[in-house]
């Protein structure tokens, strides 16, 4: 028995026309839009959405977002159950293989990871050559690229070999340079990779380990790195993994579309929102101070950091997990004023009916700032801390989309709306107007622009 087709019936009123449009999944194909035409000179309609805010640009078996109920799942699994009773590595096989591993799996995953968190010692002298000041994210996108100039296996992307052993070098070798990027800017010696610990136990002591003969961390604070890497392992079609997508369908090896990836994550709109709650709950200062705060977010005067999501209409689950995790980290670090008017700034927020409405709930980002804080990263590290959870996302995201036989080399299309054809004009008879707009643009960028040495 054939299946029943669902068909969109389009009618095009410049022409008269109708056409039948198939629908599968619930979206029609952009390309399908082409045979609507006024005229058989005529390219043929196409979509136009800014920033695909409404386009799926691909199919996806790797996570499942319902923003209206509030879900979110890796492969089926609801995070709130990875979070409690996952680990970080274990996803990380879930996502890149599809399903949970067994013992046997998950013990030669753990060991492969763990044997190739070294990196070149070359790689220390090129992070050298950054300023004290530099930027850890900066320095993340630069040594994650040069990694491809160390393997050039990693351009041998249809070898499935090839490709897993790419895979297990970028999920092991990120902590190892996000590492070496922080104790760079500190003015710290480098400290070398310990295969007794675990993934995230290792990448503290990497951090923070000084004169002591064994570091050993903290259970807690391991156990809730891990918990916030999982929740940030991968989330859809976000700008990243879009960007990890776009740059590896034109077969580019991982390690320089990884790079696009952080670089992408970089952007204070993508990684550094928690930053800016941080930023927020300081100007706020005193919990007496919220009813204020809230009035002027109201009026559009202030943002509610922290609250709303291009994708979550409901509260956030990974907030939720994380407002665990908070608790059981300040037992060890001890209370944070922070986290104190955080939580009453919450529950103010949830109680008015301008945010209820608007369905404004907390995110991600409200609490895992205050957290990071806790725990000793300085905020130029909270992206990092980000890219690393979202490594194997990235990976699985590059690896379906290249193997995807429907997917091809990203190339949007693009509404021209500049100058028609017009002639050449040759400098003796062009107007002075357009040369003395560049030059007042130039006196006000310099005069703006605060003076700093060169280096």
């Amino acid at each position: 028995m054939s299946e029943q087709v669902s068909t969109l019936t389009v009618t095009d009123n410049r022409t008269g026309r109708t056409y039948e449009v198939p629908i599968k999944d619930g979206a029609v194909r952009a390309a399908d839009l082409r045979k609507i035409k006024v005229d058989d000179s005529d390219f043929g309609l196409m979509a136009y959405d800014p920033a695909f805010t409404n386009t799926a640009s691909c199919r996806s078996a790797i996570t499942f977002i319902d923003g209206e109920a509030g879900i979110l799942r890796y492969r089926g699994y609801p995070i709130q159950e990875l979070a409690e009773k996952s680990s970080f590595l274990e996803v990380a096989y879930l996502l890149l293989a599809g399903e949970l591993p067994t013992r046997e799996e998950l013990a030669t995953w753990e060991d492969e990871i763990t044997h190739h968190t070294m990196v070149h010692e070359s790689i220390k002298k090129f992070i050298d050559g950054f300023h004290h000041d530099a930027h850890p994210m900066g320095m993340l996108v630069s040594t994650v690229g040069a990694l491809s100039t160390f393997y050039p296996d990693a351009k041998q992307i249809k070898d499935p070999g090839l490709r897993r052993l790419q895979i297990v070098r970028l999920i092991a070798k990120i902590t190892t340079l996000a590492a070496y990027s922080y104790r760079h800017s500190v003015g710290f010696p480098y400290v070398y990779p310990d295969n007794d610990l675990s993934y995230a136990g290792n990448f503290l002591n990497m951090l923070w380990k000084a004169t002591e003969l064994k570091y050993e961390p903290d259970p807690v604070l391991e156990h809730a790195l891990d918990v916030l890497f999982i929740l940030h392992a991968d989330h859809e079609q976000n700008c990243s993994a879009n960007a990890m997508r776009a740059v590896g369908s034109s077969e580019a090896d991982p390690f320089s579309a990884a790079a696009a990836a952080i670089a992408a994550l970089y952007g204070p709109l993508h990684g550094g929102a928690n930053e800016q709650v941080l930023r927020m709950l300081r100007e706020i200062g005193s919990p007496e101070n919220i009813p204020a705060f809230i009035a002027q977010v109201k009026d559009g005067k202030k943002k509610l950091m922290g609250f709303g999501h291009r994708v979550y209409k409901n509260y956030d689950p990974r907030a939720r997990v994380i407002r665990q995790i908070a608790d059981e980290v300040f037992k060890v670090t001890g209370t944070s004023p922070l986290l104190d008017l955080a939580m009453e700034l919450e529950r103010i927020a949830l109680e008015d009916e301008y945010f209820v409405s608007r369905r404004l709930y907390p995110n991600v980002d409200f609490y895992t700032g205050i957290i990071y804080q806790a725990m000793g990263f300085p905020v130029e590290m909270f992206p990092v801390l980000f890219a690393i959870g979202r490594m194997p996302g990235w990976l699985a995201q590059w690896e379906e989309g290249l193997l995807d036989p429907e997917q091809k080399i990203a190339r949007p299309r693009q509404i021209y709306i500049g100058h028609g054809e017009r002639p050449y004009v040759p400098m003796s008879e062009r107007s002075q107007t357009a040369a003395e707009d560049v030059d007042a643009i130039a006196a006000q960028a310099a005069q703006a622009a605060p003076d700093r040495p060169l280096r």
